[in-house]
C-alpha cells in the first residue's frame, strides 16, 4: 500500500487533486481512499489531503502519519507545515516551488528524495490558473501511473464541472507537469 499527504492552502485544489488521483487509480483496478483533514478553515489556510492506493482491500481508516510521498502545492508550507513529519529518508518530497531540490533540503532538513517542479508557472503558461494539475501529473509520473488512464480521468472529472476550453487548458498543465518528470 502506497501513502501520499498532500499539503495546500484552502482553494488551491489540493483536495481535488487527491479526489482525482483517487479516481485514476480506481479506474487501473487498485482500491483506493482520498480523504481532507480540515476544520472550519477558511480559504487560504493549511489544510491536508491523504491518498491510500493497495492492490489489496484497504482496511486502514485513519489519517496518513507516515507517508510514501508528500505533494506540497504551496511552497510557503514547507516551513508553516511541517510537511516532512513522518516522511521517511526513503520517502519523495515532491513540491512546487521554482527552487532547486538542494535549496528545499537546505530548507526543511530533509536529506531524502526531492523532486521540485514549478507547478505555478506550468498551470501560467498552460492558461489554467492552478498548480494543483501539474502537481497531480508529476505525482502521477513518480507513482509510475499509466498516463493514458490518468489523463482519461482527468478529463472526465473535469469535463463534468468545467467548459471545455478549460477543460483543454488543465489537460495541457496535467501533460506538462507529467513531462517535466517521465
Amino acid at each position: 500500500m502506497k501513502e501520499i499527504r498532500w499539503h495546500g492552502r484552502g482553494g488551491q485544489g489540493a483536495k481535488t487533486a487527491s479526489q482525482l488521483l483517487a479516481d485514476i487509480n480506481l479506474q487501473e483496478g487498485k482500491f483506493v481512499q482520498s480523504f481532507p483533514e480540515y476544520g472550519p478553515e477558511r480559504s487560504g489556510a493549511p489544510i491536508r489531503a491523504y491518498n491510500r492506493v493497495s492492490d489489496k482491500k484497504i482496511r486502514v481508516h485513519s489519517g496518513v502519519d507516515e507517508p510514501e510521498v508528500v505533494a506540497v502545492v504551496d511552497p510557503t508550507l514547507l516551513q508553516a507545515a511541517s510537511p516532512t513529519e513522518g516522511l521517511s529518508e526513503d520517502g519523495v518530497l515532491l513540491v512546487n516551488t521554482p527552487n532547486s531540490s538542494d535549496e528545499v533540503k537546505d530548507e526543511t532538513g530533509f536529506t531524502g528524495k526531492v523532486i521540485t517542479i514549478d507547478a505555478t508557472k506550468i498551470a501560467e503558461d498552460a492558461g489554467s490558473g492552478y498548480a494543483n494539475i501539474p502537481m497531480l501529473g508529476a505525482l502521477v509520473a513518480v507513482l509510475g501511473t499509466e498516463y493514458e488512464v490518468a489523463e482519461s480521468e482527468v478529463s472526465k472529472a473535469l469535463s463534468k464541472k468545467l467548459p471545455e476550453e478549460i477543460v483543454e487548458l488543465n489537460l495541457e498543465a496535467f501533460e506538462a507537469g507529467y513531462e517535466k518528470l517521465s
